[in-house]
């Protein structure tokens, strides 16, 4: 009979965790233009994490959850997940037309003119060489897991998630909290908050589908995490650590929600 593997830390025996300690970190240190972060998404009724015959299939999950393109993760879209946000950056993304193929083609920079040249088509952004375009407000968060662990990962927020985004934004540029010493109102650093992201069903002539629910879950609970968090910004305007290549994890068919 094969052994039980035992995963929960402190299910571990105190031998093993002195073993552990004392070998912290050996052969984890990586190349970090190979470190990526993963992108946190919703699953829709077409995408192929609920379809049981497709690669992506993810057992158990179901439209409304959240997952996590990399670990295949994912999150009841009631019950949500806890982030802190540490940076936030905009990008402008390419797609050839689903009718000519489809197809991600890249992200444009946005001094590119193109984008001053675009033509409303519908809901649609169309660039003049006759390619979509569409505008990604994507959050680099911590997710805070079971026991406290953090884990690195992107909120990628497009087409009808983009009225949660300006919402969220506003919402952590207004926080105020009063020191106790000094009765000054500060405005705490972005990394220092944490935010409730759970989905909910939204619907209009076009469809049903789910966006995200933003809401304030407080302020970080010790130095430590906000340390972390700090870092992690660091890293992520330094260039130091880059998401997911979009070809590998964005499905433009699936992916989309009607405006």
């Amino acid at each position: 009979m094969a052994k039980e593997i035992i995963t929960k830390e402190d299910q571990l025996p105190t031998d093993l965790l002195d073993e552990l300690t004392a070998s912290a970190g050996e052969g984890t240190t990586f190349d970090s233009s190979e470190m990526q972060i993963p992108f946190i998404r919703i699953i829709q009724a077409l995408s192929p994490q609920i379809k049981k015959k497709e690669p992506a299939f993810i057992e158990g999950a179901d439209q409304g959850d959240a997952f996590n393109t990399v670990t295949n993760e994912h999150w009841n879209g009631e019950e949500g997940l806890t982030v802190i946000p540490c940076y936030q950056e905009t990008k402008f993304l390419e797609f050839v037309p689903r009718d000519s193929g489809g197809g991600f083609m890249g992200e444009m920079e946005p001094s590119n003119p193109d984008l001053q040249n675009t033509e409303r088509r519908g809901a649609k952004e169309i660039l003049p060489n006759g390619n979509e375009l569409v505008k990604s407000d994507q959050h680099y968060c911590l997710i805070i897991g079971d026991g406290g662990m953090l884990q690195p990962a992107i909120v990628d927020m497009k087409s009808s998630q983009l009225k949660i985004s300006r919402r969220w934004k506003t919402q952590i540029a207004m926080q105020k909290i009063r020191h106790p010493k000094t009765d000054a109102l500060l405005t705490p650093a972005v990394y220092a908050t944490m935010w409730k992201l759970t989905t909910s069903e939204e619907s209009n002539d076009q469809g049903t589908w789910y966006n995200w629910t933003v809401a304030k879950h407080g302020l970080v609970a010790t130095k430590e995490i906000l340390n972390e968090a700090k870092l992690f910004r660091e890293q992520v305007m330094k260039g130091a650590v880059k998401a997911v290549d979009e070809t590998e994890t964005l499905d433009k068919d699936t992916d989309e929600v009607p405006f």
